[in-house]
């Protein structure tokens, strides 16, 4: 867990999503893309979730995207606990 700590938003982001992608895991695929709006709005960006919320394609754009900047930090603990449970990730 401290190892995974260390690691920044893009480097969790990208090192879950590639395992998910990589194993077929479309349910935390899934999870990620009904998290981000929740994210994008505790960062104060109201307007984009409520984008996120009425366009899937957005949300799939965001998930493959969600690994920096404020939202990449607002995620941490979803990467970090997917991670947690799968670490041969």
């Amino acid at each position: 867990m401290d190892e995974l700590q260390a690691l920044s938003p893009k480097e969790l982001h990208d090192r879950a999503v590639r395992y998910a992608v990589a194993h077929g895991d479309l349910g935390f695929l899934w999870d990620l893309l009904k998290v981000i709006p929740v994210a994008e709005a505790a960062t104060g960006h109201t307007e984009e979730a409520a984008k996120d919320l009425s366009r899937f394609s957005a949300l799939l754009s965001d998930a493959m995207g969600a690994g920096e900047g404020e939202l990449g930090e607002a995620l941490r603990p979803v990467y970090i606990d997917y991670l947690t449970k799968h670490p041969d990730a």
